[in-house]
């Protein structure tokens, strides 16, 4: 995950994620490996990123390429349907609120990502005194992302994908065979998986569901993908 940043001191490149859930799965599996998230800070950068942080008193710094860019737009602009759209957008952002947190129609989405402002991409606004690891938080939730673990002897992992994620999805983001071969999922919500002394037990005292294509993963569930190849 790329985050992009203005006005603010942040670490920029790779930043470990501190995840409470993932540290105590590993204090409890006492696994060979543990895997974190990585995200990249970024500073200035707001096109390559998947998320966009600014303090809530400077928000205008990212706010101002949008207006003008806009405006830019509305000048050219002779469709009815794109002039709403422009006036309405101009509007939002003159009350020093970003795009992101406007509802459009999906048609309005759709004009909008090919002109591209910056404040359609997910933007957090913090206080300067923000931790580091509250930011990566605030980020991750307002990107509509999540977590789900797998965790075991060999390894305890945080695997990053997007909210309402089904099982298959899940699957190819540890590993594309697991998908391909997809036959069941075996899923433990987190605070099951911490009462059991392992994903065996969990499965044993029937904590664990075995589940179909189609199932929605839920935060903090921990899987195991039943698979064929």
């Amino acid at each position: 995950m790329k985050i992009g940043f203005t006005g603010i001191e942040l670490p920029a490149g790779k930043t470990k994620y501190r995840d409470e859930n993932l540290e105590a799965l590993s204090a409890k599996d006492k696994p060979k490996k543990v895997s974190p998230f990585f995200a990249e800070f970024i500073p200035d950068e707001f096109v390559q990123v998947d998320a966009i942080v600014v303090p809530k008193a400077k928000i205008l710094d990212l706010l101002i390429h949008d207006l003008e860019s806009l405006d830019g737009r509305l000048s050219r602009a002779d469709d009815p349907s794109e002039i709403a759209l422009l006036e309405k957008c101009i509007s939002t952002l003159e009350e020093e609120v970003p795009l992101c947190d406007v509802d459009f129609s999906e048609a309005e989405k759709k004009t909008l990502v090919m002109l591209g402002p910056y404040s359609l991409k997910p933007v957090v606004q913090i206080e300067e005194s923000t931790e580091v690891n509250q930011v990566l938080s605030q980020a991750i939730d307002k990107a509509g992302l999540m977590f789900f673990y797998t965790s075991g002897p060999q390894e305890s992992h945080a695997w990053l994908v997007e909210k309402d994620s089904d099982i298959v999805d899940c699957a190819a983001k540890i590993h594309s065979d697991l998908a391909r071969g997809f036959i069941k999922g075996d899923v433990v919500g987190f605070d099951e998986y911490m009462s059991c002394h392992s994903f065996n037990e969990c499965k044993s005292k029937g904590v664990a569901r075995l589940v179909n294509r189609g199932y929605m993963v839920q935060p903090g569930e921990v899987i195991e993908i039943r698979f064929s190849v």
